[in-house]
């Protein structure tokens, strides 16, 4: 069996770490540079870079501070925010991102993800969701969260892996910074259209939900943000405790 990913994510504003809930009431964090290191040395398998406003001002992620970030760590690194073009893709890899996540840019453009796929390798490509419940529906999100698309997100994942993505984070609105758990339900409903790794992001609140999200097959990685940030969660202990509980972890 596949050891399990721990990977704490960096909501980038402005060049500082932010957090809200639900993806609205945004607060200021830390330094994100600061909490690269931090998090290199911690125990995260991985590390997400998300630009959160570069979509919605409809401009180019911040490259400076990602440059910053990427020389700070040796863990793998997914970037993601204002992602539109191949160009993007060559930007971001250039600045020492190891895997490329698209949202709105794919929402407003489908190619994008088999053109990347084509050029750079399906595992470079992450196909990340802004999902929420609407009439029944799981929803697909755009820009950062803030405009609902009409379209039903199982449908566009399972298009996007047809298409070459070879990752998908799963963000569900309804649970971000909850911290009440894991969107099961939806996180279920993902598993049984996709193969593609799934990284399950929003609702982390305790080691407990980590490991009741790995008892759901197809869930490869758990991500999180502000019980990191704030120390609340240690990722090694978490890393110990989920052993414990017979989760294959790297440690």
């Amino acid at each position: 069996m596949l050891a399990r990913r721990i990977i704490p994510c960096l909501d980038v504003k402005d060049g500082r770490v932010v957090k809200g809930t639900n993806f609205e009431g945004l607060r200021d964090m830390a330094d994100p540079v600061e909490m690269a290191r931090f998090y290199n040395e911690s125990g995260a398998d991985e590390l997400v870079f998300y630009d959160i406003t570069a979509s919605a001002e409809g401009r180019n992620l911040f490259t400076d501070i990602l440059r910053r970030v990427a020389g700070e760590i040796f863990i793998p690194l997914t970037v993601g925010g204002g992602i539109r073009t191949l160009e993007d893709f060559d930007r971001v890899l250039k600045c020492g991102a190891d895997k490329v996540s698209v949202n709105s840019g794919a929402i407003a453009d489908p190619t994008i993800i088999g053109a990347a796929a084509k050029k750079y390798g399906d595992q470079c490509v992450v196909l990340s969701m802004d999902v929420k419940r609407v009439d029944g529906q799981f929803r697909l999100f755009a820009k950062g969260g803030r405009e609902d698309t009409g379209i039903d997100a199982m449908e566009w994942a399972a298009r996007g892996v047809a298409d070459g993505a070879g990752e998908i984070v799963l963000n569900s609105i309804d649970t971000d910074g909850v911290k009440q758990g894991f969107d099961l339900e939806m996180l279920d409903a993902l598993a049984s259209r996709v193969s593609v790794p799934i990284i399950a992001s929003g609702g982390a609140g305790k080691m407990e939900d980590f490991a009741q999200l790995f008892t759901h097959p197809g869930i490869d990685a758990g991500l999180a943000a502000s019980i990191f940030h704030t120390r609340q969660v240690d990722i090694k202990e978490l890393k110990h405790y989920l052993r414990a509980q017979g989760v294959e972890m790297r440690i």
